[in-house]
């Protein structure tokens, strides 16, 4: 099983909810406001207001079939909307 760590900008969350859904995701987990630093910069609490420069992060836990149709539907959203996404390996308890 493979987990799929996301973190996008909340204004593109549901334009890859959407994409997820496409793709056969069997659910996922979506926590908003998500601050912290990246290479960007860190984003500001106090951008929260106005929603710009907030970030959510949406988690899916899948197969390596359906990751793979993911990866084809979130690639170009990132590409083009910009936003991370990182693949780690999952085990159930």
């Amino acid at each position: 099983m493979k987990r799929l760590d996301l973190i996008i900008s909340e204004r593109e969350l549901d334009r890859v909810c959407e994409a997820l859904n496409r793709a056969g995701a069997p659910g996922y987990s979506v926590m908003r406001h998500v601050t912290g630093r990246g290479p960007g910069g860190t984003v500001s609490e106090g951008m929260e207001f106005s929603g710009f420069g907030a970030n959510a992060h949406v988690i899916v836990f899948c197969d390596e079939p359906v990751l793979d149709a993911i990866r084809a539907a979130l690639q170009p959203l990132l590409s083009y909307f910009g936003g991370v996404g990182y693949v780690s390996d999952a085990q159930p308890l």
